[in-house]
C-alpha cells in the first residue's frame, strides 16, 4: 500500500507555535494509519530568538493522528520516536537545516510505515 503525504500550513505541536517563524506539518496516511510529523522553531519573544526547549531552537516530533472536526491532527499523548529531534543553534541556514531534519524524519517514518514497524495497535 502506498503512503499518502499531505503538507499542511500550520504547526502540528508546541503551545507557542504561533510565535515560531518556522513551521512544518506533514500528514502521512496509509490505510487507517495516520501520522503527523511536526517541526517548529525560530521562536521569537520580545523581538529576540528564544529556545523552544532545553538547549534547542528547532524540534521535530511525530504523533499518531486523530480526527478533530474535518482534520487529522496530532494526538500528543501518542508520540512516535523520531530519528533526528533537535537543532541547538540559531544562525544563518538554520531554517534549511530544520527543513532537512523534517524531511529526514518524514522519509524515515514512511519507511517504518511501509515495513509495518509502526501500526495502529
Amino acid at each position: 500500500m502506498k503512503v499518502k503525504r499531505t503538507e499542511r500550513g500550520w504547526a502540528g505541536h508546541f503551545i507557542c507555535s504561533q510565535r515560531c517563524q518556522f513551521k512544518r506539518n506533514t500528514l502521512l496516511e496509509m490505510g487507517e494509519l495516520r501520522i503527523v510529523i511536526s517541526t517548529v522553531g525560530a521562536l521569537v519573544i520580545d523581538d529576540k530568538f528564544t529556545t523552544i526547549g532545553c538547549n534547542r531552537h528547532y524540534e521535530t516530533m511525530a504523533f499518531m493522528a486523530e480526527k478533530d472536526g474535518i482534520y487529522w491532527d496530532a494526538n500528543v499523548e501518542k508520540e512516535i520516536e523520531v530519528d533526528r529531534f533537535a537543532i541547538a543553534d540559531i544562525e544563518s541556514g538554520s531554517d534549511q537545516e530544520a527543513n532537512d531534519m523534517h524531511e529526514h524524519n518524514v522519509k524515515d517514518i514512511k519507511r517504518r510505515m511501509n515495513n509495518e514497524e509502526i501500526t495502529l495497535s
